[in-house]
């Protein structure tokens, strides 16, 4: 049975407008608890994770992903200034996430654990910007991509079906909260979220 989770995206009625960066922050953790749960779900699908470098390589180009998705789907909704700092801070906390969980179960420096993410996460931006997103429906190479990116991190046994599985099924899920938990989260920024190239 796949994992569920609820996502919290709104913001407290008669709070004052948030700012990208602290909307950002908020999205960080969001984005968080998708990719752990679609961790969760993978694993439960019989594909073997094991709990150590290779658990957090998947989360590592999943959390990546997303934060591809939520920078394209901000494309439209906030100037370009604003755009840049949201991702900026929308990245850096998502590492920090990332880093404080490494550290937790791993041992090790947080430095060096965030800054490898960030080279990480800036390396598959050059990548992804190969590619156009405009929707999951409409971005099958964009999508492909992090389905070629999981080869890498899967066993040998799980390279033959990881794609189809990231494909058809997390990827979908997956989006599909993190688009509802943005529209929550920049309802009194901008109107409804929508995908742009």
């Amino acid at each position: 049975m796949r994992s569920k989770i609820r996502v919290k995206s709104s913001w407290h009625k008669g709070d004052r407008k948030k700012t990208p960066q602290e909307i950002a922050g908020a999205l960080a953790f969001i984005i968080w608890r998708i990719s752990d749960n679609t961790l969760k779900n993978v694993r439960k699908a019989d594909f073997d994770i094991a709990i150590g470098p290779q658990y957090f390589a998947f989360l590592q180009e999943f959390l990546i992903f997303l934060v591809m998705v939520a920078d394209r789907i901000v494309y439209t909704q906030l100037g370009e200034d604003d755009r840049i700092e949201f991702t900026g801070a929308l990245a850096n906390r998502v590492a920090e996430h990332m880093a404080e969980n490494q550290v937790e179960w791993l041992g090790g420096p947080l430095r060096e654990y965030k800054d490898s993410f960030i080279d990480r996460l800036n390396q598959r931006a050059g990548e992804y910007a190969d590619f156009h997103y405009t929707g999951v429906e409409t971005s099958f190479s964009f999508i492909l991509h992090l389905g070629q990116c999981m080869r890498d991190v899967v066993d040998e046994k799980d390279k033959t079906w990881v794609v189809d599985q990231i494909m058809a099924i997390e990827v979908p899920e997956s989006v599909a909260m993190l688009e509802k938990a943005m529209t929550g989260l920049f309802d009194e920024v901008a109107k409804p979220v929508s995908a742009a190239e």
